[in-house]
């Protein structure tokens, strides 16, 4: 795992994405370059997993547009899934995790995970 602050700004390179994938699991969504590097170098691809299996719930599934933000102290993380203007729509309560960064957010729209440097 690289440190977070190579983190941060290697993952400010990706603005577009060259490839696109598709989880096993969820295999009518995508996600980009940059959201798999994220994956590789923190250890997050239950990140990935948590988004698309929660696509199913209605007043997330309702929003064209989707801001998840992980929030993460002393090992714990909040997921807040917001509008794209900073209305909730879900909160979610994780009770353990290793993931590098403090914050962070990923956008999913028209079925596909991005993060907000690649739209």
């Amino acid at each position: 795992m690289t440190d977070t602050i190579n983190l941060i700004q290697e993952l400010k390179q990706f603005t577009g994405t060259e490839q696109w994938y598709r989880n096993p699991l969820f295999p009518k969504y995508l996600y980009t370059d940059g959201v798999k590097y994220l994956a590789e170098q923190a250890g997050a691809y239950w990140l990935i997993d948590y988004i698309f299996s929660n696509q199913s719930l209605r007043a997330i599934q309702e929003q064209g547009f989707q801001v998840w933000k992980l929030i993460v102290d002393d090992g714990r993380a909040i997921i807040r899934v917001e509008d794209g203007n900073e209305n909730l729509i879900k909160e979610f309560k994780i009770s353990y995790t290793d993931f590098p960064l403090k914050e962070f957010s990923l956008w999913f729209t028209d079925s596909v995970l991005l993060l907000p440097s690649e739209y």
